[in-house]
């Protein structure tokens, strides 16, 4: 079967421009294929902006995103794997949809570097089994343990 991925961030854009907000991507810039300008990469991760003020020839595709955008007046193309994709969000409320990952991307992946994947993208290791408490720990936070990534 075909990744969900194009699928869910065509009508999540479509959805956010629909009310009138901002669309933004959240981006893993370390995946191979990724093109985005290297200085506005903060560990590992880029969001960008997709509004129609703000990019040019957007295309949403199943294998991927392309567009064109100014950075500091600065014309980039910006190419970004399917894979690459964490994301999509309103800027203005932070309404949208995170991606999980996907093992037909990983295996892309695979196939791209010629079966040996970086270090990166290897399988987690094993997880040991978690032990249960029979105290329940007290929330010493304060607020939501999620944060909006902009």
């Amino acid at each position: 079967m075909t990744p969900t991925r194009p699928y869910f961030l065509r009508a999540i854009f479509e959805w956010i421009a629909d009310n009138g907000l901002t669309p933004h991507l959240s981006v893993d810039a370390t995946i191979q294929g990724a093109e985005v300008p290297e200085a506005y990469v903060e560990d590992g991760q880029i969001t960008l902006n997709l509004s129609e003020a703000a990019v040019i020839d957007l295309q949403l595709e199943n294998d991927f995103v392309s567009f064109q955008a100014k950075f500091n007046g600065i014309p980039h193309h910006i190419y970004l794997p399917m894979a690459a994709i964490q994301g999509i969000y309103a800027k203005e409320n932070g309404q949208g949809m995170l991606f999980p990952d996907e093992p037909s991307y990983l295996e892309a992946l695979d196939e791209d570097l010629g079966g040996e994947r970086s270090a990166d993208f290897q399988d987690d290791p094993p997880k040991a089994p978690r032990t249960v408490d029979s105290k329940p720990k007290k929330d010493k936070s304060k607020g939501s343990h999620l944060r909006v990534v902009k």
